[in-house]
């Protein structure tokens, strides 16, 4: 069975950090891209970071703030939040891709909650 648990969301003031991670079983790991989404209420789901096994990316709004990572050896993938602001605030989720012979397979976690507010 297929799973990605998030954790480490909570409330942090403006200027602050926090650091999420997402455990994954059932799939193979490191044959799949994992990213970090989130959703703040009445907008879309956005795409903030992107690891392959070589290379990261980041949507511009988090880009110098955020960091992620991956060990395969642990199956996990985190999100380094520095610098935090009041737009951060949304319910953040666990992605990981990949295609395959007929299908792609795309599994995400229940989503973690991170409110920045003083």
């Amino acid at each position: 069975q297929v799973q990605l648990v998030e954790s480490g969301g909570g409330l942090v003031q403006p200027g602050g950090s926090l650091r999420l991670s997402c455990a994954a079983s059932g799939f193979t790991f490191s044959s799949y891209v994992m990213s970090w989404y989130r959703q703040a209420p009445g907008k879309e789901r956005e795409l903030v970071a992107t690891i392959t096994n070589g290379r990261t990316n980041y949507a511009d709004s988090v880009k110098g703030r955020f960091t992620i990572s991956r060990d395969n050896a642990k199956n996990t993938v985190s999100l380094q939040m520095n610098s935090l602001k009041p737009e951060d605030t949304a319910v953040y989720y666990c992605n990981g891709f990949r295609t395959g012979r007929g299908s792609n397979f795309d599994y995400w976690g229940q989503g973690t909650q991170v409110t920045v507010s003083s």
